[in-house]
Formats: C-alpha cells, sequence, structure tokens
C-alpha cells in the first residue's frame, strides 16, 4: 500500500475557476405599490406589493382603495392548497374536452359495431 505524505497543504484555486459576471444595474422594477389580488371563484382576496398594472380598483378593509387584480386560481382554490378536487372552468374548455370524448366514443362505438357485422356477414357467407 503506498502512501504519500503531504507536508503543505494542496492550493485548489488554479483548478477551480469562478469568474463571477458583473451585476446589471436598474433591471429591477422600481415602482412597487399595494395591490389587492382577487380570486373572486373562491372569495379570497390578499393586499400585498407589486408591480402588476391594472385599470381596477377596490376599496379594501382598512378604508383605502388600492389597485385590482383578478386572478383565476388562488391557494384559496388551488387543489394543492385545499386539498380537494374543483373543477374552475372559466372558458368552457372542460365541457368542451367532455363534448369531444363523448364523440369520439360514439365513433369508437359505432366503428365497432360495423366490423362486427361485417365479421358475421363474411361468417355467414363461409358457411354457405
Amino acid at each position: 500500500m503506498l502512501c504519500y505524505k503531504i507536508d503543505e497543504p494542496f492550493d485548489f484555486s488554479p483548478l477551480i475557476s469562478y469568474t463571477i459576471p458583473d451585476m446589471k444595474s436598474s433591471i429591477h422594477p422600481q415602482d412597487y405599490r399595494p395591490v389587492v389580488f382577487s380570486d373572486e371563484i373562491a372569495g379570497f382576496a390578499f393586499l400585498t406589493q407589486s408591480t402588476a398594472q391594472t385599470t381596477e380598483t377596490i376599496k379594501w378593509e382598512d378604508g383605502n382603495v388600492y389597485p385590482l387584480v383578478k386572478v383565476h386560481i388562488s391557494s384559496a382554490s388551488h387543489p394543492f392548497f385545499t386539498g380537494e378536487e374543483k373543477i374552475i372552468d372559466t372558458e368552457g374548455r372542460v365541457d368542451r374536452f367532455a363534448s369531444r370524448l363523448k364523440a369520439a366514443e360514439e365513433r369508437k362505438a359505432a366503428l365497432a359495431a360495423k366490423a362486427k357485422k361485417a365479421a358475421a356477414k363474411k361468417a355467414a357467407k363461409a358457411d354457405r
């Protein structure tokens, strides 16, 4: 078994070269203001700092008027946070999907019936 004795600590700095790029200045927004985010489906709203632009306003619980941003899903309505499954369909997507699924199943059943009928006809012809 070979053992090497190192008298001096090894300098790893030449092997590892990290270059830290200069930070860009003025890329972060500076116009933060209080904004109310509202999930109307769940009846949930919260006040926070944001740069989101909106033309709507709302009178908040403290009596002040704040800009209002409406959201479709929040922690009050998302199944991950609530633990229950809700279908939130704001644009009819679920209904359109269900109708396409039903039509596909009907086409599949019609093709299966047609194939069964053709097989029975072929079997009857072969029996003659």
